[in-house]
Order: structure tokens, then sequence, then C-alpha cells
């Protein structure tokens, strides 16, 4: 779990996770928060691992996460978030039978309402085509927050990346797993709870989620689909400064794409391809603040 001046949202969160059947260890990755979440840990729940960064680390405190840990299998929780009874367990017994999938993102139910995220319908009746031997639908992404990960795939493609830090971050790890051959999915019996905390810079987070949807573009997608891509997002992002500067770093950040170019293989292409009519009607997949 990683977390940022969320004190309150994260004790909470990991109260319900120590609660859990399946008694997981649990590492919090505190990305320099200012508001005493580190303390706050240390004293009410001495059991969890703690790592307290000196700096916002964003998606990257993941990667430092996981390096804490030995298992097979690593379930990642926002602080805002938390499993349900059993979905851990459910987990671990998909992964051992399925032994080339890599993430299984599980449904997302919204707090205080209980009612299910508009983002479930889209994984449920995800256009992917992935391995006939799938326990669930094929993804082409996945959500961080709501997912487990295999250890030898997450380390395999070197986590997520420093440069994208956070905001739409998987896209990328998922080019790169899929490129690997190995396959995600959406599994329906495994349930995340989100009650979404207040804390947060909406602005930011598009900014950095403009940044980093044209840079993946860019890093993987072959260039006339590229192209495309880019003149869609331009058309249809809000006309605002938070776009202006989302586009200056994107284009700042040029000279590292270009270096780090990969295009994806076509298996792997063809997972994104499937998506794009999906993305474009999706409500659940727009830069707004």
């Amino acid at each position: 779990m990683i977390t940022h001046d969320r004190r309150e949202e994260l004790l909470l969160a990991l109260a319900r996770l120590l609660a859990l059947p399946e008694e997981p260890h649990v590492v919090v990755v505190d990305n320099g928060s200012a508001d005493g979440t580190a303390a706050a840990v240390r004293e009410r729940f001495p059991q969890v691992e703690l790592v307290a960064s000196p700096e916002n680390l964003g998606a990257v405190g993941r990667n430092v996460g996981v390096a804490r840990l030995g298992t097979p299998y690593v379930a990642f929780c926002d602080d805002d978030t938390w499993w349900e009874p059993g979905s851990l367990a459910r987990a671990a017994d998909v992964f051992d039978a399925h032994p080339r999938l890599a993430v299984a993102t599980g449904r997302i139910v919204v707090e205080p309402g209980g009612t299910e995220d508009p983002i479930v319908a889209e994984l449920r009746d995800s256009p992917v085509r992935g391995a006939s031997w799938l326990p669930g639908p094929a993804l082409g992404s996945f959500l961080a927050g709501a997912s487990v990960v295999r250890r030898d795939a997450f380390d395999e493609v070197g986590g997520f990346s420093e440069r994208l830090w956070l905001g739409g971050e998987e896209e990328l790890m998922a080019a790169d797993l899929a490129a690997a051959g190995w396959e995600i999915c959406y599994l329906p019996e495994l349930t995340v709870h989100h009650q979404a905390s207040r804390a947060r810079d909406a602005h930011l987070r598009r900014r950095h989620g403009i940044r980093n949807t044209l840079w993946t573009t860019w890093l993987r997608r072959p260039r006339a689909i590229a192209l495309r891509r880019t003149l869609h997002l331009l058309r249809t992002v809000p006309r605002d400064r938070v776009t202006v500067l989302g586009l200056l770093d994107a284009v700042r950040g040029l000279p590292w794409v270009l270096r780090e170019r990969r295009v994806l293989p076509p298996h792997a292409e063809a997972r994104f391809a499937a998506l794009e009519q999906a993305q474009r009607r999706s409500t659940a997949r727009r830069y707004v603040s």
C-alpha cells in the first residue's frame, strides 16, 4: 500500500486489512507524508512493515513495497481501498492454477453506497482476446489499487516506471507484460471496496494522466496509431491550463521517449487495438478535474 498525507483513511484501511481471515503481511510505503502518517502507523499498527520515504515516490513506492516481500503474489491496495474477506485467498488459488497469469483485477465497489464502480462494466465486457485458459475476461491494462500481481512477472518487466510517477502508470507495465507473453484478466470473484478520499489533487492527476497517456502511446504503439490516438486526445481533453501543462510535460519528455521507444510485437499490439473503440466510448475514462 502506498500513501501520502491521508493518515485517517490509511488507518481505517489498515484496520480492515489486518482483520482479513487471510492475515496478510502488510507493507505500507509512506510517500513523504507531512501529516504524521508514519508515526501513527508505528503507534497503532506495529505489526505493519512501514517504509517511510522522505520523498513522494508515486507509483514507484509499490516497487519498493514489492521488494520487501518474499511472497509469489502481491495484492496492491490504495489508502482509501480495502479487500473483501476471502478475495486474497481466491486470488492465490487462481494464480496457482494459471502460471502465465500476471495480474488479476477485481470488482470495485464504491462506498459508502455499495454500488459498482462504472469501470466494472468495461472490465466485464472487455473486447480484448486472451488465452483460452483465462479464468476471466482478458484485459489490456489493469487498475493497480484493485489488483493482485504475480511477483515473477512484475519483476521481469521492472515494475512501474519511475518516469511516469503516478497517473495511468499501469498501461505501460501492462504493455510490457503482454509483450513478454503474460496475461491479465478481470476476476469478479475478487472484490475491492473504494471510499474515495477527498484529499487529492485532481488537477495534478489529470496533468500527469495526459502526459503519461502520450508517453505510453509513443513509447509502445506503431507510429500511425500513436498519431491517431494523440489527435483524438487533443480533440477531447478540456482546453484549459491543466491540459496545456500536461502537454508541455509530454513534449519535454520527448527525447527520453524516442530513446526508449520499443514498438509492441503484433500479439501485444492487438490487445491495445481492440480497446480503442471501447476507450473512446468510455464514460469512466475521462480527463476531467
